[in-house]
């Protein structure tokens, strides 16, 4: 369980607001992963607070940097910029515990939180809600063109998601939704071309039964000589 940095009281798993101090902790980045905060104030504004977000360089893969919210904590990231740090902070699963996964998403999924949409921190448009991955509980708010916002602990919760398998399993869901799609659309051009698909199976089976007696000719007429 997570402490608050003020008094030390133990914070619930989906809330950083201490209920004994009232500060504001950042569950995502404090005493979890080593980054230097710019000095240079970022002209991106935070979707919550609407006060300018903080650039934040956390020192992966050279440097990586996201905007930060002061006030709520709340972190953005550019197209891709998550999955580099999920891929150099927690190691690849090599299996899936969705019993596990069910548990985190049941513990720090925010049952009282109020569902609303945010604009986009560079574009100022409204934001679309998309579920992360596959099972993993946390749904983002992403900008097509700009990235996606994600709120205090919720990075958290997706490195505990992928932790437990749940990047392998969102992986294994792409592949069978994949195979699916195109299964169905073969299903659907057969039914609409039957013809077609009889007449290309009848060609084959026709051309499978020539080439066999052409070899068998081809080997009368070498033991013949």
């Amino acid at each position: 369980m997570a402490l608050c940095k003020s008094c030390a009281a133990p914070l619930p798993a989906n809330s950083n607001c201490c209920e004994y101090c009232g500060v504001r902790n950042d569950m995502d980045l404090h005493d979890k992963q080593d980054y230097n905060l710019e000095t240079q104030q970022s002209e991106r504004i935070c979707p919550v607070c609407h006060i300018p977000l903080q650039t934040i360089d956390l020192k992966i893969n050279g440097d990586l940097y996201i905007e930060r919210c002061q006030n709520c904590f709340g972190l953005f990231f550019d197209p891709g910029e998550i999955e580099i740090l999920l891929d150099n902070t927690v190691a690849e699963a090599t299996e899936i515990n969705w019993q596990l996964i069910d548990n985190i998403n049941q513990e720090r999924y925010p049952t009282q939180q109020k569902i609303k949409y945010v604009k986009c921190p560079v574009c100022q448009m409204l934001m679309d809600r998309v579920n992360f991955g596959y099972r993993s509980g946390v749904v983002v708010d992403q900008c097509r063109l700009h990235g996606i916002w994600l709120d205090n602990g919720e990075i958290t919760h997706l490195m505990e998601w992928k932790k437990a398998g749940g990047q392998l399993g969102a992986e294994q869901q792409k592949l069978q939704t994949r195979e699916e799609r195109k299964n169905r659309a073969l299903d659907l051009h057969r039914d609409v071309n039957p013809h077609r698909y009889s007449r290309q199976n009848a060609d084959a089976e026709s051309d499978d039964l020539l080439k066999t007696l052409s070899d068998v000719v081809a080997t009368l007429l070498h033991h013949s000589f």
